[in-house]
C-alpha cells in the first residue's frame, strides 16, 4: 500500500522518541500515537515496555492516587494510557506482570482497605484484572488461590461497580469460560466468598452495596448448574438471605435486593448447560432449557411468606404521595412491588406446597385486593395479572376455586366495569384530586385480558365452566360489553390494517396480504404526501422556506402506486429490523 512506501510515509512520533539516547516513559505516555503503535506491535516500543521497571511504573499510575498538586496529565492522561497499554493484550507485557510476584502484589495492593479507592482508578484496575482473566487465566488464579485475602478485599469493595464486575467475571457469570473453570468454581464454593457476598445484603450496608451484591448473586444463580449456584440455593443460604431481607423493616433497599436474589433462584429461564453455544444465544428463546427449581429451595422460602404478607398491609403506613390524578395514601413502594413480583415467580414454579401456602395465608387474596386498590400502578397490574394467569393455568380446582370464589375476582371486575373511575373513598389508598373530574382507572386492559382468559379456560375446566354458568351478571356483561370491546380491539378488523407478525407470515405472502387487507390506499397516499411535503419526517428544527410551500405538487406527490410501495417497504423493513421510506419518486 502506498503509505508503506518509504518515500511517501512519515516516521511515527513514537519512533522519534525511541531514537533519542535518553527518554522517559512519561514522554511516550504523552505521545498521542502510543496506543496505535502498541496495537501495531511496534517491536522497539514493545521491547521497551516489557521491561520490569516500565511495567512497575505503569502499575503505579493505575493503583496509586496522584498527588493533590499533580498536573492533569499525571492525574488523568497517564493512568488512562497505562491501562490501555495493558488492555492491548500484548503477551510479553502481560507475561512480565504475572511472572513477577512483586508486581502482582503491587497490582492487588489497590484493594487494601487503608487506601483510597476512586471510581476512576477502580475502573482501570478492573480492566487490567479482567484482561488477565482472559489472557493469563492460570497464573492469575494461582495467585488468587495463594492469597485468599484477595477475595475478602474484593467483596469489601463490592459497592464499587467496577470491582463488582471483577467478581462477576471471577465466578464465571459471563460468556468467557477459562481453561480450569470447573476447578476454580469448586474452589470458590469451598471458600467463604459466597457467605461474605450474602452478608453484604445486611441492612447496615449502603443501597449501592445491596444492589451490587444482589447483582453478583443473581449472576451466580442464573448460571446454574454450578457448585456456587447449588450452594446458594441451599436452605441455609435461602434462610440467610431472608434474614437480611426482614432484619430491619425500615431498610427497603435490603428487602428489595434480597428478593431479587430469591427471584433469580426461582427463575425458570436459567440455562441448562454452561457452554459457549448456550451463552451465544443467551438473549434468544432458542437453545433455552429451563432448570427445574429444587423443591427444597422453595420449601426454605415458604416460612417467610407470613412476614412478607404483613408488609403488604398498607393501613399502618401514613406516607402521602401527591400525583397528577390525586393522592396515594400511602404509595405502594418498590418493596411491596418486589414482594408481589416474588409471589408471581413463586407461583410459576408450580410447586404444590407453595400454592397451598399462598392460599391458606391469604396472600393471593391480598395481592388481588392491591390490584384494585392501586388502579393506576401498571407495574403492579402486570405482576398480578401473571399471578392470576398462573392460577388459572394450573388447572387445579382448589386454587381456581379460591381465586373465583374466596377472592371474588369476577365480582371485583364487574364492580370496576360498572363504575370505572377512581372514587373518593377514605378507606382506599388511591383518591382523586379535589375539584377535578375523577379520572378513569388504568387497569381495564388487564381486566379485559383476565376476563378473556377466564372464558377461554372455562371451555376446558369444569369448575370454571360451572362457576360461569351460575353467574348470570357475568354472562350478560361478557355477552355485551366484553364482546363489543373485543371486536373494537381486534386490530385485524381495523380499516387501516396492521402489519402481520413476523412468525405469522413469509416474505412471499407480503404482496398477497397487501391486496387482501382493506387498506385505504388513497388516504394513505394523501397522508404521506402531506407528511413529506411539510417535512414531518425530517429535522423538526429546520426552518421552512415559505417559497417551498408553493412548489409544484409533482415534486412531492404520492399516487396510489407509490403508497403501496411504501407500505410494502415498511413491511419488509420489519423483517430486516429497519424501515425503508420511498419519497419524491413515484415508482
Amino acid at each position: 500500500m502506498f503509505w508503506r512506501l518509504t518515500s511517501l510515509s512519515t516516521s511515527s512520533p513514537v519512533e522519534s522518541i525511541l531514537d533519542k539516547e535518553n527518554f522517559s516513559l512519561e514522554e511516550l505516555l504523552d505521545e498521542e500515537e502510543i496506543i496505535q503503535e502498541c496495537k501495531a506491535l511496534n517491536s522497539r516500543l514493545v521491547n521497551f515496555l516489557r521491561d520490569r521497571a516500565q511495567v512497575e511504573e505503569l502499575l503505579r499510575y493505575i493503583v496509586e492516587e496522584p498527588p493533590k498538586d499533580a498536573e492533569s496529565k499525571r492525574a488523568f492522561k497517564f493512568p488512562f494510557i497505562a491501562c490501555e497499554i495493558f488492555t492491548c493484550e500484548i503477551d510479553v507485557i502481560l507475561k512480565t506482570l504475572v511472572e513477577e510476584s512483586e508486581l502482582m502484589d503491587m497490582l492487588f495492593s489497590f484493594l487494601e482497605p487503608d487506601r483510597p479507592h476512586s471510581a476512576l482508578l477502580a475502573g482501570y484496575f478492573s480492566k487490567v484484572i479482567i484482561c488477565l482473566m482472559i489472557r493469563k487465566t492460570v497464573p492469575l488464579m494461582h495467585y488468587v488461590q495463594a492469597h485468599q485475602n484477595v477475595l475478602r478485599q474484593l467483596v469489601d469493595l463490592i459497592g464499587i461497580t467496577s470491582i463488582m464486575e471483577v467478581l462477576v467475571r471471577l465466578v464465571g457469570a459471563d460468556d468467557h469460560v477459562y481453561p480450569n473453570f470447573m476447578d476454580v468454581m469448586q474452589w470458590l464454593s469451598e471458600s467463604d466468598m459466597l457467605e461474605m457476598i450474602v452478608d453484604k445484603l445486611s441492612p447496615s450496608n449502603l443501597p449501592e452495596v445491596h444492589a451490587n451484591a444482589a447483582e453478583t448473586l443473581c449472576a451466580i444463580a442464573r448460571n446454574a448448574p454450578s457448585a456456587l449456584a447449588t450452594k446458594l440455593s441451599s436452605p441455609s443460604f435461602v434462610a440467610r438471605i431472608f434474614d437480611h431481607a426482614l432484619e430491619d423493616s425500615h431498610s427497603k433497599s435490603g428487602l428489595v435486593h434480597s428478593l431479587s436474589v430469591c427471584i433469580s433462584l426461582l427463575d425458570p429461564k436459567r440455562l441448562l448447560a454452561y457452554s459457549p453455544l448456550f451463552h451465544s444465544f443467551r438473549n434468544q428463546h432458542m437453545y433455552e432449557c429451563p432448570v427445574p427449581v429444587d423443591p427444597v429451595t422453595v420449601g426454605a422460602m415458604l416460612p417467610k411468606l407470613g412476614d412478607l404478607l404483613k408488609l403488604l398491609n398498607v393501613s399502618s403506613d401514613d406516607k402521602v404521595l401527591p400525583t397528577t390524578y390525586g393522592e396515594l395514601r400511602p404509595p405502594l413502594g418498590k418493596h411491596r412491588l418486589k414482594i408481589v413480583e416474588f409471589i408471581s415467580v413463586l407461583l410459576k414454579t408450580g410447586n404444590v406446597t407453595a400454592e397451598k401456602e399462598l392460599i391458606n395465608s391469604g396472600t393471593i387474596k391480598r395481592v388481588i385486593d392491591l390490584f384494585f386498590e392501586y388502579p393506576c400502578n401498571n407495574f403492579l397490574h402486570h405482576h398480578v395479572e401473571n399471578i392470576i394467569m398462573s392460577c388459572l393455568e394450573s388447572k387445579k380446582d382448589d386454587i381456581v376455586d379460591h381465586l373465583l370464589r374466596e377472592c371474588n375476582l369476577m365480582g371485583k371486575i364487574l364492580q370496576t366495569e360498572k363504575n370505572p373511575i377512581i372514587l373518593a373513598d377514605s378507606n382506599q389508598p388511591t383518591s382523586p384530586a379535589v375539584g377535578k373530574r375523577a379520572p378513569r382507572v388504568c387497569n381495564l386492559g388487564h381486566t379485559t385480558r383476565i376476563s378473556n382468559k377466564i372464558l377461554q379456560m372455562g371451555n376446558s375446566q369444569s369448575c370454571i365452566r360451572t362457576y360461569l354458568l351460575e353467574n348470570t351478571e357475568w354472562n350478560e356483561w361478557q355477552a355485551t360489553t366484553l364482546h363489543e370491546r373485543n371486536l373494537v380491539e381486534n386490530v385485524y378488523r381495523w380499516s387501516c390494517g396492521r402489519p402481520t407478525a413476523l412468525q405469522d407470515r413469509t416474505r412471499d405472502s407480503d404482496e398477497d396480504d397487501l391486496h387482501d387487507r382493506d387498506y385505504d390506499v388513497s388516504a394513505l397516499a394523501n397522508n404521506l404526501n402531506q407528511a413529506f411535503r411539510y417535512k414531518s419526517y425530517g429535522n423538526i428544527d429546520t426552518v421552512e422556506d415559505p417559497r417551498s410551500l408553493g412548489q409544484d405538487d409533482e415534486d412531492v406527490y404520492f399516487d396510489d402506486e407509490s403508497a403501496e410501495v411504501v407500505i410494502s417497504s415498511l413491511r419488509l423493513g420489519d423483517d430486516q429490523g429497519r424501515f425503508v421510506i420511498v419519497a419524491n419518486n413515484p415508482l
